[in-house]
C-alpha cells in the first residue's frame, strides 16, 4: 500500500509553507503537482520520481522505487480519489494511487502537456494543437474543446467552477470557466517557467490556496583547475515550489499578484571628463510613481536635501548648486522603500468598440513627436499604415502595432539611441528604440504613449537582503485607453523569435521587478540659469556616474 503519511504537527499546510520557497533535495525538474489532503506531491519529469515532499522541511521520499522508468518524461499529473492521472508523451494514463500501474487513457496526435480531473470530466493540454481537450472519464471520448489561452506548454488543475491554467512561456495563471472555457482574469507568476500548478485546501480556514511549480536552468560561475582563467560559466538545473497569491479588480480589469519589498537607490557622483564650470544648477531626478501596483512607503535624499516638484502629475526630486566648478565633488540622489507586485489586466476589444473620444488635451501632449520620433518621415508613415491595416479597434491595432514591430525589429543593445527611421532601416534596436517605433507607430495611428521605466530589480527574489545592481537600464511604454486609463506594455522582451506566436504576458501587464518611474517626462534633466541643458551642451554621462542599487527586502504577505 502507499504511505503518503507525515509526522503529526500542530501546523496546516498553509502555515507550514507561508511564502517560503520549496526545494527539495534531489529534484532537478518538477512539472506536476498536487494534494491529497495536506500531502503534497510532485513528479520530477527527468528522474521519474514521483515525489512526497514535506512542506516544511524538504524532505521527500521517492513512492515509485521501482517504476521510475515508467514516470520518467511524465508532465502532468493529477489526483482524483483514489487515482492519479499523468501525462506522458503523447498519452494520457491512470493508474490506483495504491499500485501506480499505469493504464492508458488517451492518445492525441502530438504531445499531451498538463491534465487535471473534477468529477467525470478529463482536461488535457497540448501546446501543439493549441488547445486545452475535455474527455468524459467513463467513454473516454471527447466532449468539447478550449482555445489555449497562452502560446506556450500549459500546466492545468481543475477546483469547483474554475479551471487553472499555467503557461510556461507567458509566465503567466489563467483562471478559466471550466465549462465554457472563458477566461476571467489571469496573473503573472512571481518566477519564470512556471511548470505545474495545484490548489490546497486550508481545512482550518477554508481557504484556498495556489501553488505554482518551476523548473529551468541558471548559469554559475564554477572553478576549473584545467581553465584559463580557473573559473568557467556552466549551468544547472533550479526548480522549486512556490505559493502563488494573487487579488483580482473585475471592475478595473486587472489583477495583482505576488509582489516584494523592494529598497532602491539612485545616486549621481559627480566626477566630470573634463571639469567644467556650471552656474546655478537645477538637477531633476524623477522618483518611483505611485500606481495599481506600486506604493511608496518611504522616500528620503541621498548626500544632499532636495525639494519635490510635480511635473505632468510625476513627481521629481530638485537638487540645487549655486554652481558646479571645477575640482568639487558630490554625491546626491534618493532612496525609496517600494511595495512592487505583479499586474495583468484583461480588457477585450469588444469592451472598447464604443470608448470616449480622445480629449484635446490629450491629442496635443501624446500624439505629436515631441521627442526625435521622425513621425514625418516616409519609412515611419509607411510602417505605421502597414502595421494596422484597416483594423479600426484601438486594442486590437495596438496588439497589431506591437507584432508589426517585433515581425521586423531583432534586439541589440546600442550604447545610444538612434530616431525610429533609422532603427527601422537597420532592423535592430535596443530597448530603448523598440520604445522609440512603438511611440511612432501608436501616435501616427491615434493612440496615445507615454514611456515609463528606467531600471528593472535584478529579478532574484531568493537573494533577499543582498544588494543587487541591474546590468542595464530599461524602458517601456503605456498606451491609453479612454474609459480605461493607462495601460502597459513592454517594450521588446515578448519579442522571441516566435512569427505570429509572441507571449502576451507583458502586453498590458508588468512583473514585480519593474520599478515605475517619471512616466511619460524626462528621468534625469540639468538646468543652468533657467537653461535646460541638452547632450550637445554637456551629456549628463560626462559629468556624472550614476550608482543604482536595489535590495529585496522580503516578500510581501498574501492579500
Amino acid at each position: 500500500m502507499l504511505n503518503m503519511s507525515f509526522a503529526p504537527t500542530s501546523l496546516t499546510v498553509s502555515q507550514m509553507l507561508g511564502p517560503r520557497t520549496i526545494r527539495p533535495l534531489t529534484a532537478a525538474t518538477l512539472c506536476g503537482i498536487a494534494f491529497i489532503q495536506d500531502r503534497l506531491i510532485a513528479i520530477d519529469s527527468i528522474k521519474g520520481h514521483l515525489l512526497e515532499i514535506d512542506p516544511k522541511t524538504d524532505n521527500s521520499k521517492i513512492l515509485n522505487p521501482h517504476q521510475a522508468k515508467e514516470f520518467t518524461d511524465v508532465t502532468g499529473l493529477a489526483v482524483w480519489e483514489d487515482n492519479l492521472w499523468v501525462t506522458r508523451g503523447n498519452s494520457v494514463y491512470v493508474s490506483k494511487l495504491s499500485s501506480l500501474g499505469l493504464e492508458h487513457f488517451v492518445t492525441l496526435p502530438y504531445s499531451a502537456d498538463g491534465v487535471a480531473v473534477w468529477e467525470s470530466t478529463v482536461y488535457v493540454s497540448c501546446h501543439r494543437l493549441g488547445y486545452i481537450l475535455i474527455f468524459d472519464r467513463d467513454t473516454r471520448k471527447e466532449i468539447t474543446r478550449f482555445y489555449a489561452p497562452g502560446v506556450g506548454v500549459e500546466n492545468l488543475v481543475v477546483n469547483g467552477n474554475t479551471l487553472w491554467v499555467c503557461d510556461r512561456t507567458e509566465q503567466t495563471v489563467y483562471s478559466m470557466d471550466r465549462a465554457t472555457g472563458e477566461v476571467r482574469f489571469s496573473v503573472l507568476t512571481p518566477f519564470e517557467s512556471p511548470t505545474g500548478i495545484a490548489v490546497h485546501l486550508d481545512a482550518e480556514t477554508g481557504k484556498e490556496n495556489l501553488y505554482v511549480a518551476y523548473a529551468s536552468e541558471e548559469p554559475y560561475i564554477r572553478d576549473n583547475p584545467n581553465a584559463d582563467p580557473n573559473h568557467e560559466l556552466t549551468y544547472r538545473d533550479r526548480t522549486f515550489i512556490h505559493p502563488l497569491y494573487y487579488h483580482h479588480e473585475p471592475d478595473k480589469h486587472y489583477a495583482l499578484s505576488n509582489g516584494y519589498l523592494i529598497e532602491m537607490s539612485y545616486a549621481e557622483e559627480i566626477s566630470p571628463l573634463e571639469e567644467v564650470y556650471i552656474p546655478e544648477v537645477e538637477w531633476r531626478i524623477a522618483l518611483p510613481s505611485e500606481t495599481e501596483r506600486q506604493k511608496i512607503r518611504h522616500i528620503e535624499p541621498i548626500g544632499i536635501p532636495f525639494t519635490e516638484e510635480v511635473i505632468d502629475g510625476q513627481r521629481v526630486a530638485l537638487f540645487k548648486f549655486d554652481a558646479l566648478v571645477p575640482g568639487e565633488r558630490h554625491i546626491f540622489g534618493w532612496k525609496a522603500l517600494l511595495e512592487v507586485r505583479g499586474i495583468k489586466y484583461r480588457i477585450t476589444p469588444k469592451e472598447v468598440e464604443n470608448i470616449p473620444e480622445l480629449s484635446p488635451e490629450f491629442q496635443e501632449r501624446y500624439l505629436v513627436d515631441d521627442d526625435d520620433l521622425a513621425m514625418d518621415t516616409s519609412i515611419v508613415r509607411r510602417a505605421a499604415e502597414e502595421a494596422v491595416g484597416s483594423e479600426t479597434n484601438l486594442l486590437r491595432k495596438m496588439y497589431s502595432i506591437r507584432n508589426y514591430v517585433y515581425d521586423e525589429l531583432s534586439y541589440g543593445i546600442k550604447p545610444y539611441i538612434d530616431t525610429p527611421d533609422i532603427v527601422l532601416e537597420r532592423g535592430i534596436g535596443s530597448c530603448g528604440e523598440y520604445v522609440g517605433v512603438l511611440l511612432a507607430l501608436c501616435r501616427l495611428n491615434g493612440i496615445p504613449c507615454r514611456t515609463v521605466g528606467r531600471y528593472k530589480c535584478p529579478p532574484q527574489a531568493e537573494q533577499q537582503g543582498v544588494p543587487l545592481q541591474p546590468d542595464f537600464n530599461h524602458v517601456w511604454l503605456e498606451f491609453y485607453i479612454p474609459g480605461f486609463g493607462w495601460l502597459p506594455m513592454e517594450s521588446n522582451p515578448d519579442d522571441l523569435g516566435r512569427g505570429s506566436q509572441y507571449p502576451t504576458r507583458f502586453f498590458m501587464g508588468l512583473c514585480w521587478y519593474h520599478i515605475e518611474i517619471g512616466k511619460g517626462v524626462s528621468f534625469e534633466t540639468i538646468s543652468s540659469q533657467g537653461k535646460r541643458l541638452t547632450k550637445d551642451d554637456i551629456p549628463i554621462g560626462d559629468l556624472a556616474i550614476n550608482h543604482i542599487r536595489f535590495t529585496i527586502v522580503k516578500e510581501l504577505p498574501d492579500f
